[in-house]
């Protein structure tokens, strides 16, 4: 261990013992060591706070040891807190996949959403099969517990839940949804673009990102360009609008007041030529019970976790310009929500 620029040492004498009923020679087991014994538990978790919040390198750097020596310390903090908390059986739980590298290589994270901390990363794809890994190492005892299932509209986690928990309530989330809204207005845009010619193509060009955020979230500039963009251009002017006003579907009560508002948007898109609203208007009727579900007062939960969570993941990927060691990534995941020890 350091203090300031000294490096101390602790000399101590570990009894071996030769067992009078197996005849083998053991060892004496000190609770405030730790899996390596050159280091003391209070040390390695000092280590694994710190790397909570700064790299590995900067760590073993600081520490004058090796990286790989501060990679194996923050693994066993790591596994030190998911021991302390342990996995409570979930009521409400969230499912969603991330990227691990290139080339579709997908894991699933499974999260309590009461408790806002992830409880499961696995899987080898997003598939069926994967998703009954989870269940499975849940068990049966624990998967009767969940009476609400927030995912995206990807159907082999809407088969895999239906499987193996057919008694919880399925809700799709906001935030998906609207991604596809989103994806929509951009497709809308990208017409428009290749439509019109000259100074009309000018109000278009570089105002993707001024159409899909919300106009609270523009700066002044973004305001201006967008209120010259609409009042330039009819289609995208009433796209917008649209996409604006679909976001009040998860402000209802009952699901018979969010049917009435959905009906009313869906006739607001007549003689629009507004193609890719209709298609997702069509996906929306396809997974309207999903949706629907949030309007029931006791599903009515922060659906913003799931969307943060794979925010917080990117960070740590990002920080680490990657991660090749799996087992690392999972701990890393697992315990970006839990409280320092």
């Amino acid at each position: 261990m350091s203090c300031g620029p000294k490096r101390i040492y602790l000399e101590v004498e570990i009894r071996r013992v030769l067992c009078a009923r197996c005849g083998k020679v053991k060892q004496e087991k000190l609770d405030w060591l730790s899996e390596n014994p050159s280091y003391t538990k209070r040390f390695v978790f000092w280590v694994g706070r710190r790397c909570r919040w700064m790299t590995i390198r900067d760590v073993a750097k600081e520490t004058r040891l090796d990286w790989h020596t501060v990679k194996e310390m923050e693994k066993q903090y790591m596994r030190e807190q998911l021991r302390r908390r342990g996995t409570p059986p979930p009521r409400i739980v969230g499912i969603d996949e991330i990227s691990i590298r290139k080339g579709h290589t997908y894991r699933i994270v499974a999260s309590d959403l009461e408790r806002r901390r992830p409880i499961w990363f696995g899987g080898q794809d997003r598939s069926e099969e994967s998703l009954d890994e989870f269940y499975q190492w849940l068990g049966a005892r624990r998967t009767s517990k969940i009476r609400l299932v927030v995912m995206d509209m990807w159907k082999a986690f809407e088969n895999s839940t239906k499987k193996n928990v057919p008694d919880a309530a399925i809700l799709y989330d906001k935030f998906h949804v609207i991604r596809h809204l989103q994806e929509a207005l951009d497709k809308i845009r990208k017409q428009e673009y290749a439509r019109l010619a000259g100074r009309d193509r000018s109000f278009i060009k570089g105002q993707k990102y001024t159409l899909l955020s919300h106009r609270e979230n523009l700066t002044l500039e973004g305001r201006q360009s967008l209120r010259k963009l609409l009042r330039a251009n009819k289609r995208l002017h009433t796209a917008y609008l649209l996409k604006e006003s679909f976001g009040q579907l998860w402000d209802y009560q009952t699901e018979g007041w969010a049917r009435r508002f959905f009906e009313h948007w869906k006739d607001a898109l007549k003689w629009q030529r507004l193609k890719p609203y209709e298609e997702f208007a069509a996906l929306i009727e396809r997974h309207w019970k999903g949706i629907a579900a949030y309007c029931r007062p006791e599903n009515k939960i922060a659906l913003g976790f799931v969307e943060g969570l794979n925010n917080k993941i990117r960070v740590i990927q990002r920080r680490a310009y990657g991660l090749r060691d799996e087992e690392y990534l999972r701990l890393k995941i697992l315990t970006c929500m839990l409280p320092e020890i």
